[in-house]
């Protein structure tokens, strides 16, 4: 049997334990929403999502379009580590390639989570974002974590990566 309010009844139902509940749970997700870090936008992942693409699948005379021209700097852990300069491009690429074919990675897949510490000034943005690369290397299932630094440059519309810089917070190797 369904109850009926009356008019009178209706202008109280906040103060009922609902009503308070619901209202809690609003205010929560309200400053919750507005404690939210920004996020870079749609066209400012899309040189990285672009690199991972890349790096995914290495095919041969294939080179990534997101770096910009003139001023990439790149953090690595591969050696010489520091890819700075004018062939900037050109030695990271010819190190990551040798660094799959020695390690023999194959399936690489990364993964985002939310980017930290986004801002944005002028022509360019900054932003983290938590990775977490996964595939094979050698026939053994890895996971690695880790945090990408990127700094990106607008060329019109368009965002390209200015430098980034990667570095592994953990690293776990399954059997095969």
């Amino acid at each position: 049997m369904h109850q009926v309010e009356s008019a009178g009844e209706g202008r109280h139902a906040a103060h009922s334990p609902f009503g308070v509940r619901s209202a809690l749970i609003c205010l929560l997700l309200a400053a919750g929403a507005v404690r939210a870090e920004p996020q870079p936008s749609a066209a400012m992942l899309e040189p990285v999502r672009a690199l991972v693409a890349f790096m995914s699948t290495l095919r041969s005379g294939e080179h990534p379009d997101v770096f910009v021209r003139h001023g990439l700097c790149i953090v690595e852990n591969f050696s010489p580590f520091l890819f700075c300069g004018p062939d900037a491009q050109r030695q990271w690429e010819a190190g990551f390639r040798a660094r799959e074919a020695d390690s023999a990675e194959t399936g690489l897949v990364a993964q985002f989570g939310p980017a930290y510490d986004f801002s944005e000034s002028g022509n360019r943005a900054h932003f983290s974002l938590p990775t977490t690369w996964t595939g094979l290397t050698h026939g053994r299932r890895f996971e690695e974590h880790g945090a990408w630094a990127f700094v990106l440059e607008r060329h019109g519309a368009s965002w390209q990566i200015l430098g980034y810089g990667w570095g592994v917070t953990s690293y776990t190797e399954l059997a095969p």
